[in-house]
């Protein structure tokens, strides 16, 4: 099989990238094993296609190639798999218009994002939101593809990655309206793990973690549930909730957003209290101005529910 051919813009890229990293023109087509001119023209074709004709190099002291502003941001966001960088995109990391590139846990997106949406626009931002779990937004923080990140503890390990607890909630029991909990324990104020003995139960996906709590938690007081159905987030969980007439342990949302009301809500008591944080993640090295602003309105916002 021939090897690969890369479309025309990486090809742009990749000598962009090799004039940054070699810090000259010709140390770069050393490096490819190309001529001079080769890397010059395709500097030029990206600073064309990509940022109106500006210059995305520049010499700096001991003619050293350096990056410019539009240059930098290009260069720091184009460090990620290939068939991620369509034209779109690193127009977008080229572009001289305040961008605000925002990775939300899907849960969190309905509660945050139109407080965040908000406070971007009065920044003049264009906001460019995408969602993901821990790992996927953990990874774009450290390569640079997110200026900002929300999502929920546990994290997987975040090297090079900077974050802030923002709220912090503890756990409940959620029963659907003809789930047995409903009636057995209306003038309860709380419940424990072995209330839920027998009872129908939507977990949460076995490569999540709370799924992994919950199994620890039944498992430390001998108790058996019956799990009807697994769940990814609480985008999904109160129509299973309903359906099969089940509970759930899952974090208390209420300090975001108030749970259906037709569903029974009791705090969860246990000998060691659990809690799960909303946290924020930027990459290591600071926030850019209107990542900051924003993070300012999340602080305001999530401290006045705490």
């Amino acid at each position: 099989m021939p090897p690969r051919k890369l479309l025309r813009h990486l090809v742009w890229l990749e000598s962009f990238a090799a004039a940054v990293e070699a810090g000259s023109i010709d140390a770069a087509a050393e490096h490819l094993g190309v001529a001079r001119s080769v890397v010059s023209e395709h500097i030029r074709a990206l600073e064309e296609a990509l940022a109106d004709g500006e210059a995305l190099l520049e010499r700096g002291p001991g003619r050293r190639l350096q990056l410019t502003a539009r240059g930098e941001r290009l260069f720091a966001g184009t460090q990620t798999p290939l068939h991620q960088l369509d034209m779109k995109r690193l127009k977008d990391l080229a572009s001289a218009e305040p961008s605000l590139r925002l990775g939300l846990n899907p849960t969190l997106s309905g509660a945050l994002l139109g407080g965040v949406a908000h406070d971007a626009a009065g920044q003049g931002l264009k906001l460019v939101v995408s969602f993901g779990g821990p790992h996927e937004l953990v990874r774009q923080v450290q390569t640079r593809q997110l200026d900002l990140a929300l999502d929920f503890t546990p994290l997987p390990p975040h090297e090079g990655v900077e974050s802030e607890s923002l709220l912090r909630m503890t756990f409940v029991v959620i029963a659907g309206p003809e789930c047995g909990l409903a009636s057995t324990a209306a003038s309860r104020r709380a419940l424990h793990p072995r209330d839920l003995r027998g009872q129908p139960f939507v977990d949460w996906l076995r490569d999540d973690p709370y799924g992994g709590a919950n199994s620890v938690r039944f498992a430390s007081q001998g108790v058996a549930v019956e799990e009807v159905a697994r769940v990814e987030s609480f985008l999904h969980l109160y129509e299973l909730l309903r359906a099969y007439r089940a509970c759930a342990i899952a974090p208390d949302m209420r300090l975001l957003q108030p749970f259906p009301s037709d569903l029974r809500v009791w705090p969860l008591r246990e000998e060691e209290p659990q809690a799960v944080e909303v946290v924020a993640l930027w990459p290591a090295g600071g926030l850019g101005p209107g990542a900051r602003a924003v993070l300012d309105g999340l602080r305001h916002r999530l401290g006045k529910r705490r």
